[in-house]
């Protein structure tokens, strides 16, 4: 595998940052998850200003251009000769001084990672090999007032102790999938790596980016995918219950695009016709935009 770093494209085992880089000592980087499809990414607009997002939140002016980072992306993706890749772009704010505080002039650190996953529109398959079995933690979400929800960055500690509980709860004949990761009010905010969908009387609920949720880009996709289908949508505030007791629930992010529940704390949940339609559509998205004459 070829990875390119700092504007060069290296073999894998030469694809290596500094022990002294900001985003290896404190977290200090931002990055998106990305998928390609037929060679190009997935909402590439999306995803940059998400980014910008995040680097301002940073206050990290890395002084690349979308366009410049999207080269970078398409060069790696050719020199493995990828197509249907999983890719991940971060930007640190690089070497500097082991001080907390940022100095404003920065060397910034790129890199972008790739591996191959199967193809996706109405042929495809899924990453997923099933329906997620979702398990409710303790670790609560990070309250937006510490570190904002939207800026997804390289500090990840919180998603990582909810998939640690999960590993300490499993068991022979039990083991989930994905965390449901609650706000300090004990409302669900979102999975360990996913966004978080439910239908109730009809109606496609999920809870509101108000709170500490990550605002995620197929999250986005899929809300706009409902209300072309005339789906009630609805954004608001909810307990684990209201999931527990929901007619089907899903799953989505980047990589596993909609990925049904199957039970949550051991309560089956299940797919349903909402679920099964929005997979549908959101398969025939990527098909026209990234597969279609």
């Amino acid at each position: 595998m070829y990875f390119h770093v700092n504007g060069d494209l290296v073999p894998e085992q030469e694809a290596t940052v500094s022990v002294r880089d900001r985003g290896f000592m404190y977290g200090d980087a931002a990055f998106e998850t990305l998928r390609a499809y037929g060679g190009t990414v997935f909402e590439w607009d999306a995803h940059a200003d998400r980014l910008s997002r995040t680097c301002e939140t940073l206050a990290l002016d890395h002084g690349l251009s979308d366009d410049e980072l999207l080269n970078r992306i398409h060069e790696t993706l050719e020199a493995n000769d990828l197509t249907e890749a999983y890719v991940k772009l971060s930007i640190s704010r690089g070497v500097q001084p082991g001080k907390l505080t940022p100095k404003p002039d920065i060397d910034p650190t790129v890199v972008v990672m790739v591996k191959e996953l199967p193809r996706g529109g109405t042929t495809g398959t899924p990453v997923w090999d099933g329906p997620a079995v979702v398990q409710t933690v303790k670790t609560r979400r990070i309250p937006n007032e510490a570190i904002p929800a939207a800026a997804k960055t390289h500090n990840y500690l919180n998603g990582i102790l909810a998939r640690l509980e999960l590993q300490r709860a499993a068991s022979d004949t039990y083991q989930a999938d994905e965390a449901l990761i609650r706000d300090a009010a004990g409302n669900i905010a979102e999975g360990a790596t996913s966004n978080v969908f439910f239908v109730i009387d009809n109606a496609l609920r999920t809870p509101a980016t108000t709170g500490p949720v990550l605002p995620g880009v197929t999250r986005d996709v899929v809300l706009k995918l409902a209300r072309e289908q005339g789906i009630p949508v609805e954004e608001g505030t909810y307990t684990p219950d209201h999931l527990r007791r929901a007619d089907e629930a899903f799953l989505t992010n980047t990589t596993w695009e909609l990925r049904p529940i199957e039970t949550v704390d051991g309560i089956e949940v299940g797919g349903g016709p909402v679920t099964d339609l929005l997979s549908l559509v959101f398969n025939e998205y990527v098909e026209d935009r990234h597969y279609g004459e």
